[in-house]
């Protein structure tokens, strides 16, 4: 039996290939580069390094979510192109699954928790105890304490305090919200080393094939991954259905294209392309918020953590919409959110002949110190930098 599994939930993006229970190769990274770059080329040397034909393939393992939605969706588009030109089965498994079956043999509760934002998770609670005599991995090992949910990370902490065991945590959510941990966990416990802290597609295969042996398949075209709750973008949309068709949300990868011809238009020389937009709309230290009117991306502004302070770039509202408080709108939603890239204080640079942006500056709270001479070109200017503390 061959499978290959792709992992894509979160900000780890893998490959494992299996055969028969013993792991062939596994593919693994986790920096900067969105899963829409590095996939596809790490399957390639993944193929390429084990003489891999992918029609020998006897079924795709995919992490079913939940996860980032970016990445589930390009996980799982991926996938099931796979199994639609292979003619094979995909094997969905929870990530929160997978996750906890890196710990397999663990006694006690494990708790995989991956930060889900807006002061939430996704978590689930596991035992993993593998009796002695035999090998550990059994799928009956696999206990569910608690099912995978989005909720606030002091619930998830109740709920293993009413269990009472002893806790592993383990994932992304566990360094956003570890102070929470110390202070609220009444258990002892502690984090997973850092080589089995994040999504591992060699677990996932391992699962997979377990999975697979007990029918859990489904077929490309039935594949759906699990977000648990609507995507921000979406929860963005109903929240805005009354603002006639106006709408500010959290731009996404697949924006960058519209996003990139807007900063051409307002920047000219200054403007992000279109990959320095992708790469930043998927990165964890950095929020981009976009106004769209009727679908059409009409202003967006983005602010990246650099050294614990936030720094807002790209502030463009296409001409036709100025003057109509967007921008305004924009930065106030873009500052409500910089708590998701870990930082209060955010500072900025304006060209100092641009009155109408001071103006607004000063509105929101932005407080001039500082002047960079002759810092703009085209025409030449200096630029003043302002800070919000």
């Amino acid at each position: 039996m061959r499978l290959l599994a792709i992992e894509a939930s979160g900000l780890t993006a893998a490959w494992a290939l299996t055969e028969d229970g013993r792991l062939v190769a596994e593919y693994r990274t986790d920096h900067l580069k969105t899963h829409s770059q590095t996939l596809m080329p790490m399957l390639d040397d993944l193929c390429r390094m084990t003489q891999l034909d992918p029609a020998t393939l006897d079924a795709i393992v995919v992490s079913a979510g939940p996860g980032s939605f970016t990445g589930l969706r390009i996980g799982a588009s991926t996938a099931k192109g796979m199994g639609f030109a292979l003619q094979i089965p995909l094997v969905p498994v929870p990530t929160l699954d997978a996750m906890a079956w890196q710990l397999c043999g663990e006694t006690g509760t494990i708790c995989p928790m991956m930060d889900a934002r807006r002061g939430q998770v996704y978590a689930g609670l596991y035992s993993l105890d593998a009796p002695f005599g035999g090998n550990a991995g059994r799928i009956e090992d696999l206990r569910i304490l608690r099912e995978g949910c989005a909720a606030p990370v002091e619930e998830i902490l109740e709920a293993v305090n009413t269990i009472g065991e002893p806790c592993v945590f383990l994932g992304d959510g566990v360094p956003v919200y570890e102070d929470v941990i110390r202070d609220r966990a009444a258990v002892p416990w502690r984090i997973a080393p850092s080589w089995k802290c994040r999504q591992s597609a060699a677990a996932l295969a391992a699962l997979g094939e377990l999975y697979f042996r007990a029918g859990r398949t489904v077929s490309a075209d039935a594949f759906v991954p699990v977000y648990l709750r609507a995507s921000q973008a979406e929860r963005e949309r109903a929240a805005a259905q009354d603002t006639g068709g106006l709408v500010f949300r959290a731009m996404a990868p697949q924006d960058a294209g519209a996003a990139a011809e807007l900063e051409k238009l307002c920047l000219g020389s200054e403007a992000w392309n279109e990959r320095q937009l992708e790469e930043a709309a998927d990165r964890r230290d950095t929020v981009y918020v976009m106004a769209e009117l009727d679908g059409r991306q009409i202003a967006h502004a983005g602010l990246r953590a650099v050294a614990g302070e936030g720094e807002i770039t790209g502030v463009c509202v296409h001409p036709d919409f100025r003057r109509q408080g967007i921008g305004e709108k924009l930065l106030q939603s873009l500052l409500a959110k910089r708590a998701d890239a870990g930082v209060s204080e955010c500072t900025l640079e304006v060209r100092s002949r641009n009155e109408a942006a001071i103006r607004l500056y000063n509105k929101l709270g932005f407080q001039a110190e500082g002047v960079r001479p002759g810092f703009y070109t085209q025409p030449d200017d200096d630029a003043v930098i302002y800070w919000l503390r």
